[in-house]
C-alpha cells in the first residue's frame, strides 16, 4: 500500500475508532474494528472508491454491527454481565464532543441504555446523534430505505428519552461539591445523609468489583444508600485485593464526574456519578480489570493531583 492510501486512512482512524466505541462500548473491540476495517481498505480496488470517508465508515460500521450481532457479543450482553468501558477526558475516542447530543452519547447511561436497543436501532441513533449524518447518509452505510432510518431513529429516541426523564444536568463546579459530600457521607457511614443527596428516581449499576457473574442494580433510595455505604467502607480484605495503598481522585470519566481508585499507580476502579438538580441520579461501578486498561494507561501519562481521600 502506497504512503498516500495509509496517510488517507489515518486521517480518519480517530473519528472510525470514536464510531466503533460507540457502536461497541469497548475500546479494545474499537481498535479491533478500527485494524479490521485497515485490513478492508489495505486489501480494496483504492481506484474504485469515489468518497473514501464514506467508504470506511460504511466498512468500519458493518463491522461493529457484525461484532454485535455475533452468538458470543448476544450471549455475554444478555447475560447482563456487561457495562461499558471507561474513558478518561481527554481521550480521543469519546469525541466528537462540539454539541449536547454528542457529549451525551458516549457518556455511560446512554452507552448502558443503547444496549437495549437492536444493533440497527443502535447504528443509526450513533450516526444521527453523534455523527450527524443524514437518513440518506445513513440509508447507504447500512443498506437500508431512508424512510427505515428515520424509523429506527425514532424508535431509538423514543427509547433512550424514556430512561432519560431528568431535572437539568448539574455544572461541573456544582457536581463535583454533590460528588464530594456524597462520599463524605459514603465513608463516614452517615446513611441518611446518603438518602437525602439521591433523587427518587436513582440506580446503580456495579459490576460487583470485578467478581460478581452478573450486573448488581439497585433501584430505591434506600438499596442504593445500603450498596454504596458497604462499597465503600474499607476493610482489610478489600485493601489486600488492591494490592497496595488505595487514595481516591476525582476525574471525568465519559463525560461526568467519577471517582477513581488508584492503588500505588494502578487504577482499580471507576464509579462514574450523574448529578441531577443537586443530587446524584445514577451511579456506574466498574471494578473488572478488563475494562479499566484503557483508563488505566491514561491515567499514567496526567497528573492527578491532590486526591480527595489521600489514605482509604
Amino acid at each position: 500500500m502506497d504512503s498516500a492510501a495509509v496517510d488517507r486512512f489515518e486521517a480518519g482512524r480517530s473519528r472510525l475508532a470514536s464510531l466503533a466505541y460507540r457502536l461497541l462500548g469497548s475500546a479494545a473491540d474499537a481498535e479491533d474494528a478500527v485494524q479490521d476495517t485497515f485490513l478492508r481498505w489495505q486489501a480494496a480496488d483504492r481506484e474504485r472508491i469515489e468518497v473514501p470517508e464514506a467508504w470506511l465508515t460504511k466498512v468500519a460500521t458493518n463491522l461493529c454491527l457484525d461484532r454485535l450481532r455475533s452468538a458470543q457479543a448476544r450471549h455475554e450482553r444478555t447475560a447482563g454481565a456487561w457495562l461499558p468501558e471507561p474513558l478518561l477526558e481527554g481521550d480521543p475516542m469519546l469525541g466528537p464532543a462540539d454539541t449536547y447530543e454528542q457529549r451525551e452519547s458516549v457518556t455511560l447511561a446512554v452507552l448502558t441504555l443503547l444496549e437495549r436497543l437492536s444493533p440497527a436501532e443502535r447504528a443509526v441513533y450513533v450516526l444521527r446523534e453523534a455523527f450527524l449524518y443524514s437518513h440518506a447518509e445513513i440509508a447507504a452505510i447500512l443498506d437500508i430505505t431512508e424512510a427505515a432510518s428515520q424509523q429506527h431513529a425514532h424508535r431509538a429516541r423514543t427509547r433512550v428519552a424514556a430512561e432519560r426523564r431528568r431535572g437539568g444536568a448539574a455544572d461541573p463546579a456544582s457536581a463535583r461539591r454533590v460528588v464530594e459530600e456524597f462520599l463524605a457521607a459514603a465513608t463516614s457511614g452517615r446513611t441518611d445523609r446518603l438518602v437525602a443527596l439521591l433523587t427518587d428516581d436513582v440506580t446503580a449499576v456495579s459490576d460487583g468489583a470485578g467478581l460478581a457473574r452478573r450486573l448488581l442494580r439497585y433501584t430505591s433510595r434506600e438499596r442504593v444508600a445500603s450498596f454504596v455505604r458497604a462499597g465503600f467502607r474499607p476493610t482489610r480484605a478489600k485493601r489486600r485485593l488492591a494490592g497496595a495503598p488505595l487514595a481516591m481522585h476525582l476525574a471525568r470519566v465519559n463525560g461526568t464526574l467519577a471517582v477513581v481508585a488508584v492503588a500505588g499507580e494502578r487504577v482499580v476502579g471507576a464509579v462514574a456519578f450523574e448529578v441531577s438538580d443537586g443530587r446524584v441520579s445514577s451511579l456506574y461501578g466498574i471494578a473488572a480489570r478488563n475494562r479499566l486498561a484503557r483508563l488505566d494507561e491514561a491515567w499514567q501519562h496526567r497528573a492527578p493531583g491532590a486526591p480527595v481521600i489521600a489514605a482509604w
